[in-house]
């Protein structure tokens, strides 16, 4: 097994001088060198083939007893250096100091293609900011990560990849709800792979402990390595990235509502500097729409991070991130501008994507949106069921969409909203033929941007349950199932369907905690 190493993130920033592993505050380091956990028996139960393919490994080399060994943390990549970096970041809107990869392990940077890529492992033990806990993670959380990570990539959304899952042959200990009810699960490792998992908090730290020599040094190498058409550093190219930062993260905002994605999370450790989706914990999709749902338990009384709340809440994350990088600018003004036209411009992108899913050519389109966003609330429409279903409108015969309507639904009392519904989809007949619109052309634009299939909560948890038992099939089937989501894949039609009833109040199906 041969890899072309590109280490870039260890080579330009301080490491932290102590090599003992022990939870601590580690000052004036972007990182510290940590050995993964050995685990007891582990075993390969997926890998991509894309991701294997990308960082220049082949399926051979995913056969191999070393690839286990690597992949799993049980020995160490020939030349390499394991660490885990050191990142502060806000929480839930509290300032919560140092946090740091606390079950990530990162094992070296590959270059492959011109393409470079970090790759760390999640779940191999301890490192010195895994505070109170042991740095592991379970079976459950790995699948939903791993499926996640890649369906998300083929549903266009910028994300971080996944290359492997791997089980680790020992049990751990969780509290899945933080309740007191403590089980053993199985253990597992997901080997994550991204251009750079540099976030808004590896900043924070070091502006909050006024470390600027290497605040600046991370704004360099961000640049150097990620930004580099910005040109050299200074206070000019400081705030061309705060800019580009910005525009990414809007842009994964607006790509989140496109696909009904919660992430759930929305902390600022957990916001990529590269605009990527990043840490996949209880995340979820919108089945019955409703703009105030959040996946996540620790969050549902305060509801920061519901599904209508994400754009507000990445302009409060970039809102902190230009407090951090603001000693390399020392002027307010032109960051205030960028953070601005992040709120000036997203209503305009929003209202553009939802025209774009409607097959519209015109984005003016608030009113009509505004009052089909509402009706959807009220009727509890499965937001990917029914956008895919649109495709299918005919804009002379709005009254035959009724059944379509009915199958999207998870409302008792539809009947009750008809009249409601008949206007609306009288406005949008009176809309596409406006436009003139040719409707095999239009199906096909809609059906490129409203998925057919997304991992719902239900499903993954049905892949998780047979994995629990031995049973990797269905892990593999929604991992290929996913591979094109926009396609039709008539074989696949069950995965095409409402949450079942079965799966409303199921742990794992409709609440997560910050343990899944």
């Amino acid at each position: 097994m041969k890899l072309n190493l590109k280490d870039t993130f260890n080579k330009a920033l301080p490491a932290d001088p102590i090599r003992e592993n022990y939870v601590r505050q580690v000052p004036n380091a972007a990182f510290s060198y940590v050995t993964p956990k050995t685990p007891g028996n582990p075993s390969l139960i997926h890998v991509s083939p894309q991701m294997l393919e990308a960082v220049g490994l082949t399926d051979q080399d995913a056969k191999s007893e070393e690839f286990v060994k690597i992949f799993s943390g049980a020995e160490i990549y020939p030349g390499t250096k394991p660490y885990a970096m050191c990142y502060g970041g806000h929480q839930f809107g509290n300032w919560a100091g140092q946090l740091g990869d606390g079950r990530a392990i990162n094992l070296f940077e590959v270059n492959q293609n011109n393409r470079q890529w970090a790759l760390q492992l999640k779940g191999a033990g301890k490192t010195p900011y895994s505070r109170g806990a042991d740095g592991l993670a379970v079976l459950r959380s790995s699948i939903r990560e791993y499926l996640c990570s890649e369906a998300m990539f083929h549903l266009g959304v910028p994300t971080t990849r996944a290359l492997s899952l791997v089980l680790t042959g020992d049990e751990v200990l969780r509290d899945m709800f933080y309740n007191g009810n403590a089980e053993l699960e199985k253990g597992a490792i997901v080997c994550r792979a991204a251009p750079s998992f540099v976030r808004f908090g590896n900043f924070q730290i070091f502006s909050w402990r006024q470390d600027l020599e290497n605040l600046k040094k991370l704004a360099d190498y961000t640049i150097q390595n990620f930004y580099p058409h910005l040109g050299a550093p200074e206070k000019e190219t400081y705030i061309a990235l705060f800019r580009e930062v910005t525009e990414k993260t809007l842009r994964l905002m607006i790509e989140w509502e496109r696909v009904g994605f919660v992430h759930g999370v929305m902390n600022t450790d957990n916001m990529s500097i590269l605009g990527l989706t990043i840490d996949y914990g209880p995340y979820g999709w919108l089945e019955n729409y409703d703009p105030n749902w959040t996946p996540n338990t620790t969050d549902a009384g305060q509801k920061r991070y519901r599904y209508g709340n994400q754009a507000t809440i990445g302009v409060w994350n970039l809102m902190q991130l230009g407090n951090a990088l603001y000693p390399l600018v020392e002027d307010a003004e032109p960051l205030e501008e960028i953070l601005e036209n992040y709120q000036t411009d997203y209503l305009p992108k929003h209202l553009g994507m939802m025209s774009g899913k409607l097959g519209l050519k015109e984005t003016s389109n608030a009113d009509f949106i505004a009052e089909l966003e509402k009706l959807m609330y009220q009727t509890e429409m499965d937001l990917t069921i029914l956008f895919r279903n649109l495709s299918e409108f005919d804009e002379n015969d709005a009254e035959g969409f009724w059944t379509k309507l009915k199958e999207a639904s998870y409302s008792e009392n539809l009947e009750k909203f008809k009249p409601q519904w008949t206007q609306v989809l009288a406005n949008y007949a009176q809309k596409l033929r406006a436009e003139n619109s040719e409707k095999t052309e239009r199906a096909a634009a809609m059906n490129r941007v409203n998925p057919k299939y997304v991992l719902r909560n239900y499903m993954a948890q049905l892949a998780i349950d047979a994995a629990d038992a031995g049973d990797y099939s269905i892990v593999d089937e929604l991992f290929n199932l996913l591979l094109k989501p926009y396609d039709e894949q008539p074989a696949a039609e069950k995965w095409y369907a409402k949450r079942p009833d079965w799966a409303k109040e199921k742990a794992g199906c409709s609440m997560l905690s910050c343990s899944s």
